[in-house]
């Protein structure tokens, strides 16, 4: 889609669950009526996924071709347009964006580096693990805070289960970070592991150790003690260690020193604790960030630095009124704020109104173990606040969670249809991911 540049332009930055949704949205407005503005999606990634499903795609329980969005193709639909690049600075003087030149695996050049302009700006680049300086961190663990390194961890656990198999060796896995990422990638794993037994890999479950490592007292510590612990007990009941209190040290080729015991063994290694905003975000021209990286924002999601400027999701921190510390960095907080720009930002650019404050409802919390359980927390809202459940209907609720994404992508008859081919697909073809 060529933008005619004399339109105003509303620059999206990230293309993860509120990105994406904002420019679906708007895009699918600017389409049909051209007093809109412009809307472009900049990523640096080619496709979208969303990232509650990234253990999935690591663990190879989905395949990976089925579940992503390619960005061209939304954008040819939605209305918008996608330029692929990373940004890496801001000229809030010119209302620009510089975007880091792309390379190819090889080293060869893909896109120059250049500028995009904008009239308003929204920064929605999510967040990645902290490994809060721990040395060895990045150069033995994988981490899975994307779609390229989810599919890259998937690739070397299908090569070392091969090698495990073949040559009857043991695979130990060790994954750092009790939340929900951890938890839920620890759960897939042994799943995995039990499904490429059924597929002719004998006794691979025996050859296979998979340790879950948390720093703090208990898992799962934005969610109530009773979901914490039973989640803790289903873990061990399949099979996976889980060790709390247990606070690494450095990270070798050998495993995880911890603090405080012995070193964990692993020829596998997942960073998976911690959460904090790209780096590129701090100093942004002027733009006021955190420790952690964030942007901070007004309750109108506007930077406190420039109006034209706005932050949402992960990458941001937001501190309400009526709260006690920044909302958390979760999907759930990212879509309401992406809900909120979608509708109140077209009348703050048309007629120069300011945005009226975000106001954040909890709705709870869901975590999935694979196929073995689920557990959730209502939240604060609605009939049945507070109360946990547990089960078939936590697991349903937290796939309604994704389709209800998917249908706010390609609305609800076209979602409907993608959800329908998805559950062929699992009857039909292979369960986890085999080439």
């Amino acid at each position: 889609m060529n933008v005619d540049r004399r339109r105003r332009r509303i620059v999206v930055v990230g293309g993860g669950v509120a990105g994406v949704e904002i420019a679906t949205s708007l895009g699918r407005r600017s389409k049909n009526d051209q007093s809109m503005p412009a809307v472009i999606l900049v990523d640096r990634d080619s496709a979208h996924i969303w990232k509650p499903m990234l253990h999935t795609i690591a663990a190879g329980t989905r395949d990976i071709s089925q579940q992503q969005t390619p960005y061209l193709a939304q954008a040819r639909d939605a209305g918008f347009e996608y330029q692929p690049g990373e940004m890496c600075s801001l000229n809030r003087a010119n209302r620009t964006i510089g975007l880091a030149p792309l390379h190819a695996p090889d080293g060869r050049l893909l896109v120059p580096a250049r500028e995009i302009a904008y009239d308003t700006l929204v920064i929605s680049v999510g967040s990645e693990a902290n490994d809060f300086g721990t040395p060895g961190v990045q150069e033995y663990c994988f981490k899975i805070d994307s779609r390229l390194q989810a599919d890259a961890f998937n690739r070397e656990v299908r090569i070392r289960m091969l090698q495990s198999v073949a040559q009857e060796q043991d695979l130990s896995i060790a994954i750092v970070g009790g939340g929900a990422t951890g938890v839920e990638l620890a759960a897939e794993l042994m799943q995995l592991t039990q499904i490429a037994e059924a597929y002719g890999a004998p006794a691979l479950s025996s050859r296979i150790r998979i340790t879950l490592i948390e720093s703090g007292p208990r898992l799962l510590p934005a969610f109530p003690d009773d979901i914490s612990q039973a989640t803790e007990e289903r873990l061990e009941s399949i099979g996976i260690r889980v060790m709390t209190n247990s606070k690494v040290s450095a990270a070798t080729t050998e495993g995880f020193e911890l603090d405080d015991g012995p070193t964990v063994t692993a020829s596998l290694k997942v960073w998976a604790a911690g959460v904090k905003a790209p780096a590129f975000l701090t100093n942004l021209d002027g733009l006021e960030s955190t420790r952690g990286n964030q942007l901070v924002v007004l309750p109108s999601l506007q930077t406190t630095q420039d109006p034209n400027i706005f932050s949402l999701g992960d990458c941001s921190s937001l501190t309400l009124s009526q709260g006690e510390r920044p909302l958390p960095p979760t999907a759930q907080v990212a879509h309401q704020q992406a809900q909120h720009l979608i509708r109140h930002l077209p009348a703050v650019i048309s007629r120069g109104k300011r945005p009226p404050d975000f106001n954040y409802r909890d709705f709870g919390s869901l975590v999935s173990l694979a196929e073995y359980d689920a557990f959730g927390s209502l939240g604060k809202y609605g009939l049945f606040k507070g109360t946990t459940i547990r089960g078939r209907l936590a697991q349903l609720s937290h796939a309604m969670l994704y389709r209800s994404h998917q249908a706010r992508l390609y609305g609800f008859w076209r979602g409907s249809l993608v959800w329908m081919v998805d559950r062929l697909n699992m009857r039909l073809r292979s369960a986890i991911r085999l080439d």
